[in-house]
């Protein structure tokens, strides 16, 4: 009997130890694999931003940060809109056959709905931000500007669509990031794969 006591004894034994080794295995296996997830931080950096446009008057604008990078929305008038058209051929990349933007943004608008601009304020010549000048003919920049952004860094000036004009260090138009609209009054930046168009 008592080899069989002894027997019962180190079966409990292994199995008591093989399960606590398990445990012991399993605790320190949860922090390793939870450091291969990003922090908290990285991940709203890279996560869409919601944006509410319905308080956004129009020919006003609004910036948005979407990650790291400011992002502006700009709520076209008719008459913004209407400049579009008239200074083709003073653009670099009037078609935005070189620039980046997503396919339903390669239009003259470079937005889903001509009214609502959406587009990086980051100038594609340094990185620099340009400024919103949608004044019609200012004194410094000249009889000719009927609105759009100006980079005061090395003068480089956008259309109201973002598009570049020619003759300027800036190689090609803002970049259009992903969005889409969640609904008519919520703009979601960072994914265009939900909402309507």
């Amino acid at each position: 009997m008592t080899e069989d006591a002894d027997l019962q004894r180190r079966h409990f034994l292994t199995a008591a130890t093989s399960i606590a080794g398990g445990v012991g295995v399993a605790a320190a296996a949860v922090p390793f694999v939870a450091s291969f997830r990003p922090s908290a931080r990285a991940r709203a950096l890279g996560a869409p931003v919601e944006q509410d446009i319905g308080q956004l008057e129009p020919g006003a604008m609004i910036k948005v940060e979407w990650r790291g990078r400011a992002v502006m929305i700009v709520n076209r008038t008719d008459a913004m809109l209407e400049t579009l058209g008239n200074i083709t051929p003073q653009l670099r990349d009037p078609d935005s056959a070189e620039s980046v933007q997503p396919e339903y943004a390669a239009n003259e608008f470079r937005s889903r709905r001509p009214e609502i601009l959406v587009v990086e304020g980051v100038c594609t010549h340094l990185g620099c931000a340009p400024l919103p000048r949608f004044e019609v003919a200012p004194a410094d920049l000249g009889p000719d500007w009927i609105g759009g952004f100006y980079c005061p860094c090395h003068g480089s000036r956008f259309d109201l669509s973002g598009r570049v004009f020619s003759g300027v260090p800036a190689p090609t138009n803002l970049t259009v990031p992903p969005y889409t609209f969640v609904n008519d009054r919520t703009l979601l930046i960072g994914s265009d794969t939900t909402g309507a168009a």
